[in-house]
């Protein structure tokens, strides 16, 4: 009995086999974005203070360096924090009532066609009336306190998140409907499993833009009313050095106001994305 032998085959690697790549370190830097944004940041930083000393009038633009010893100077002594947390605790009261509402609101339109008649009628009525507009009336109802600033953050909150909400569930496609009701979910089953995770998308893009309207008609709100409320918030911070014309603590409380919505967008945002969207393959 003879034995045949075994012969072995080498296989060429043809254009569809993956082959890894080193990477270069310009590559690396290219793919994370993290550090590409560090370094616009920086380059505008650069171009910042070089135009500050090539003015040369620090009551018209100080520099960059100015800005940051002014930071630092209120940081030390409690007063830019301090406004700052005011300013913060007003917009969440505003912005969770207002999710509350358009929570509520959006419900009723994805349960009735009277209440979807009545959200885009509303919607179309007031989500372009500007909401510092409603800033007279709001003093005017519930006078000087936080409950204006409440109620005009609600406007700036409440149609962005209930349009964009109910326009993710209007959207999500009716091949995954038809697996929960096949999956035989219960109601709530159903809008936690299916409804939610497929109009998320367009629900994380109603909560920035409404986070934006809030955050900037709040500043906003706070430089023509905190300064007759009494109430001491970044808004205030930087009309009372307005007028002192201590231009470096003016450009230190916006680059607050910056700083603040760069976090919320990059660390904040960016989490909830990272553990929803693209957790659920609802985002390349």
């Amino acid at each position: 009995m003879f034995e045949r032998p075994e012969v072995f085959h080498t296989i060429a690697p043809t254009a569809f086999d993956v082959v890894e790549k080193h990477r270069s370190a310009w590559q690396k830097f290219a793919d994370n974005g993290a550090a590409r944004k560090f370094v616009l940041l920086a380059a505008l930083g650069i171009v910042w203070e070089g135009y500050g000393r090539w003015l040369g009038d620090p009551l018209l633009f100080p520099t960059l360096s100015a800005t940051v010893a002014a930071m630092f100077s209120s940081i030390a002594s409690g007063e830019l924090p301090q406004a700052a947390w005011s300013t913060i605790v007003l917009l969440l009261k505003g912005y969770v009532v207002g999710l509350l509402l358009a929570g509520l609101l959006t419900a009723l339109a994805s349960a009735t066609r009277v209440g979807a008649d009545l959200l885009e009628t509303l919607t179309s009525m007031f989500n372009p009336l500007p909401s510092i507009a409603l800033l007279p009336l709001g003093m005017l109802w519930f006078g000087l306190g936080d409950v204006s600033m409440i109620f005009v953050l609600i406007h700036a909150v409440l149609w962005a998140v209930a349009l964009n909400t109910f326009a993710g569930f209007r959207a999500v496609s009716p091949t995954l409907r038809m697996v929960g009701q096949n999956y035989g979910l219960s109601k709530l089953g159903y809008i936690t499993r299916i409804l939610i995770p497929g109009a998320f998308p367009s629900i994380l893009t109603g909560l920035k833009v409404g986070w934006a309207f809030a955050w900037r008609t709040l500043i906003a709100a706070e430089l023509v009313f905190s300064v007759s409320s009494g109430s001491g918030g970044l808004g205030w911070y930087i009309n009372q050095y307005k007028n002192q014309l201590l231009i470096p603590n003016v450009f230190a409380g916006l680059l607050t106001v910056i700083l603040f919505g760069l976090f919320v967008e990059n660390v904040i945002f960016k989490s909830i994305e990272s553990r929803t969207v693209r957790r659920w393959g609802m985002q390349a």
